[in-house]
């Protein structure tokens, strides 16, 4: 699990950087990333060197990367052969010929599997989900030795670059067994970056939303695991729709049958379910609905549920027929030859070319530093008005006020705070001695009063420890 001494720096999540097939033009989708050809370290975004030098770099600034690893499968078994991969390596997909590794056909779950197709046919037989393809990704027979000794090798790899940890790709379809195999094999963390004796964060993407076969918390003993049931209800929430409110989270996290605190690693949206695919449905907030999106992002910094992660993106040309986006399959910007361009950064710190960088987003931005400066402090001064105006402190370092009815807020609160003028971070922020956007004062009783327009730019309010004058 994650060091104490670094539990609050930044942590960013990368693209699996390891050879992928790259499909024919003008194609070039997001998922070819998830189509492994070999552990080679030349993706789509780089070379081994470029790798190397962006994780130095950024550990150097205090910002630990975890790497997106895809260990449960190599590329679809129709993927064809020959070169058409990102390091140029060969392959024979119909041959599970994968020299580059090397993997051959006795590396994979041919004979485990029963279903017809050798497709996952039933996702209620966790046999099946476990042994046999997902979606014809040629699957990985991870019991065996000598697999798990070449994917805890490209993991150590990694580490060894000085990489802090992990998020472990289609981890319901691999047996916790396999996967206690290869973690049990990981190095420590590179002292270079971390204290003596750290082991890796280690998150793994389980979907469960209930009432399938496998459960998230067969996975709980091996590190953090994705709660997908929190971007889904908080979307309803702040979409308004099946009659829910937001005073009703009163009691969010444990109290809406999401899995125990300590487990969960939380997000409003991933890369998956901001274009349908995944879990969560049509709730999904993504920055194409950008004004829910900072509110549901903000809630979820400001709750002290969870571990949170917050996504980064870029636009692609939405076609939506029938509810269903036929270009949902575009990758990320690129040039002529597929390869990424570079994130453009415009004079406001925002990002351009058709990167989105929801990070960079002021209020976002903010809130990420609200999540710290709050660390720590339990959830304290809840009010509500029985609809959807909420707020509530954490401690005596931060409060939060959300205004999401179609009617303007205009109360006085107890937020816990000491007295004195803050600046409120959503609308602006603190610079040097003054406050660029909205100013809070609170009283030597710790009440304030807040008044937030439902056409407010972005309706809600936050103040922190460090916003004060």
């Amino acid at each position: 699990m994650m060091h104490k001494k670094f539990a609050h720096r930044l942590l960013l999540q990368i693209s699996p950087p390891n050879e992928h097939i790259v499909l024919n033009d003008p194609w070039r989708p997001w998922w070819q990333r998830y189509q492994p050809i070999s552990y080679k370290l030349c993706s789509r975004s780089g070379s081994e060197n470029e790798l190397r030098d962006m994780i130095s770099r950024c550990n150097k600034v205090g910002v630990n990367i975890y790497v997106d690893v895809v260990i449960n499968h190599m590329c679809r078994a129709g993927g064809g052969e020959g070169t058409h991969s990102s390091c140029g390596s060969w392959f024979n997909a119909s041959k599970k010929d994968f020299p580059s590794v090397p993997y051959s056909h006795l590396d994979f779950n041919n004979y485990k599997c029963r279903t017809a197709s050798g497709n996952i046919e039933n996702y209620g037989d966790k046999y099946q989900v476990r042994d046999c393809r997902l979606v014809s990704l040629l699957d990985l027979a991870l019991e065996k030795d000598y697999v798990r000794s070449k994917v805890a090798d490209y993991m150590n790899s990694l580490i060894d670059m000085g990489v802090a940890g992990f998020r472990v790709d289609a981890t319901k379809h691999m047996w916790p067994g396999d996967l206690e195999a290869v973690y049990s094999r990981l190095h420590n963390l590179n002292t270079s970056w971390f204290p003596g004796g750290s082991r890796s964060f280690i998150f793994q993407e389980v979907i469960d939303l209930g009432g399938e076969a496998i459960s998230s918390s067969e996975y709980f003993h091996l590190g953090r695991v994705t709660e997908f049931k929190y971007g889904a209800k908080l979307g309803t929430v702040f979409r308004k729709w099946d009659n829910e409110k937001l005073c009703y989270t009163k009691n969010w996290g444990e109290g809406w049958g999401f899995m125990p605190n300590g487990n969960a690693l939380v997000f409003v949206d991933n890369h998956d379910n901001q274009r349908g695919h995944g879990a969560g449905g049509a709730s999904i907030v993504t920055f194409w609905d950008s004004r829910l999106h900072k509110m549901a992002v903000g809630y979820m910094l400001a709750h002290p549920y969870g571990v949170t992660r917050v996504m980064s993106s870029y636009r692609w040309n939405r076609n939506i027929v029938n509810g269903k986006d036929q270009n949902d399959w575009m990758g990320p910007p690129s040039h002529g030859n597929g390869s990424t361009k570079p994130v453009t950064i415009n004079p406001d710190q925002t990002c351009g070319d058709g990167w989105v960088c929801e990070h960079r987003w002021r209020q976002i931005k903010n809130m990420v530093i609200f999540r710290n400066v709050v660390n720590g402090q339990p959830q304290s001064n809840w009010w509500d008005n029985q609809s959807n105006q909420v707020a509530f402190g954490r401690g005596n370092r931060g409060f939060i006020v959300f205004n999401n009815d179609d009617w303007d807020l205009d109360v006085t609160l107890s937020t816990g705070m000491p007295g004195g003028t803050y600046c409120d971070i959503i609308s602006g922020q603190k610079e040097g001695n003054r406050c660029t956007g909205k100013q809070i004062q609170v009283g030597g009783d710790g009440r304030a009063h807040f008044r937030i327009s439902n056409r407010d730019e972005d309706p809600f309010v936050a103040i922190h420890a460090e916003s004060k004058l």
